[in-house]
């Protein structure tokens, strides 16, 4: 079975065949890989833009550079880029069973890492799909909207769409031509404060704070919330549950003295 790691790779590049051709190796190989080989790990980061922290986090809980990201951050990373994936599609069957393998502890985190395991456990990839649909994308729109401007002034592409895209050029960070998402979709946003978290993108200390603070905590809570309650969600029902527990623990360590 893939590792997250893995699995997360393959998705971006489009399958195990590009992914091999990228970083020049036969498609066999990669399809007998249960998670990324250590000696790979670099050439698959530079070939999805994913980073090696989330590629394999069992080698790099700290960065190459020597521990500039601890491993509260790389964990912070990982969660970002698991809620990143789950609302840029829907998962995969592959995905799937990875999703079944989390396990947790007695947290309010860990308990719902749990309950997203038992849900990936029921569902099969076709009802999730059809859930996905329904949710967020749906004949004329979706049940819900997961955008920063629509939660914040009830359209699309305003202000606060403008607002981060001033924010995200100042440290380098422009979307990418073949994403179709403006940057304030949820899933974008979770992307990039993985990035931040897990150093993939090189920004002054105190900006993923700053960017959450400014562009995520206004809103994303309330977005989960309505997600957990969305009378079209049961798998992502959990997602829900997830992304609000993690963003109300992300409110309130920022909120801690430094």
């Amino acid at each position: 079975m893939r590792d997250f790691g893995l699995e997360e790779a393959i998705r971006a590049v489009g399958g195990v065949s590009e992914l091999a051709r990228r970083i020049g190796i036969s498609q066999p190989s990669v399809s007998n890989w249960d998670r990324i080989p250590a000696e790979r790990v670099v050439a698959v980061e530079s070939a999805t833009n994913i980073a090696r922290e989330i590629l394999r986090p069992d080698l790099y809980g700290q960065s190459a550079a020597g521990g500039d990201v601890e491993e509260v951050d790389s964990a912070r990373a990982q969660e970002y880029a698991l809620l990143a994936a789950l609302l840029a599609r829907a998962p995969d069957a592959a995905l799937l069973k990875s999703l079944a393998q989390l396990r947790g502890d007695p947290s309010p985190l860990g308990i719902a890492h749990v309950d997203l395991a038992e849900a990936a456990a029921r569902i099969d990839a076709q009802r999730v799909e059809r859930e996905f649909f329904n949710l967020f994308i749906g004949i004329g729109r979706g049940e819900l909207l997961p955008y920063a401007s629509y939660y914040l002034t009830g359209f699309l592409h305003e202000r606060p769409l403008a607002r981060l895209r001033e924010d995200l050029l100042k440290i380098g960070i422009e979307r990418n031509q073949g994403n179709a998402e403006p940057e304030d979709h949820a899933a974008m946003l979770c992307e990039i404060m993985s990035g931040l978290a897990g150093g993939r993108f090189p920004a002054p200390a105190g900006t993923d704070q700053d960017i959450f603070e400014k562009h995520l905590a206004p809103w994303l809570g309330r977005f989960f919330a309505d997600l957990e309650r969305a009378e079209e969600a049961d798998f992502y029902r959990r997602v829900g549950t997830l992304g609000r527990v993690f963003v109300e623990i992300e409110m309130e360590s920022f909120a801690l003295p430094t």
